[in-house]
């Protein structure tokens, strides 16, 4: 065997040891990939039922409706709306007409459990998934999020 036949065959194993290694570190992380979804994304992409996502948008005005610790409201991207429902103490700058964030999953019914909520920390931030769906839509107020 020659040097350059040796090198090609090592060239060669290097690769397909890094693109081992590659898909492995992929598949170990696949389960802990959290994907964010806007309110018409959920209506228009497949997510499948039961798994860990971001849903953000505003909080519905007059949607917000406490019962003891839960807490149901609807998210909206002022094109379509998702129910939620959570279970604690929400965040103090949580209100109706203020960005959200929330993680949890979806059931088959539509509804969204959320486990964690996070509101926006002073007046003009807002998270970056929701001010971009926003621009999308139309609705972007423009010294909002910066």
């Amino acid at each position: 065997m020659t040097k350059a036949k040796r090198r090609l065959y090592m060239l060669l194993l290097g690769v397909a040891a890094l693109g081992t290694a590659t898909a492995l570190v992929l598949a170990a992380l696949k389960d802990q990939i959290v994907y964010f979804y806007s309110p018409t994304d959920l209506q228009t992409k497949n997510v499948t039922l039961g798994r860990h996502i971001r849903v953000g948008g505003l909080v519905e005005d007059g949607s917000v409706m406490k019962e003891g610790a839960i807490v149901n409201f609807r998210i909206t991207d002022t094109i379509t709306a998702v129910t939620a429902t959570y279970t604690g103490v929400l965040p103090d700058l949580f209100r109706e007409g203020q960005g959200v964030v929330a993680e949890g999953s979806m059931n088959k019914d539509g509804l969204f459990h959320a486990e964690t909520i996070l509101a926006k920390h002073d007046e003009k931030y807002m998270p970056p998934e929701v001010a971009d769906e926003l621009k999308k839509s139309g609705q972007w107020k423009g010294n909002a999020g910066k």
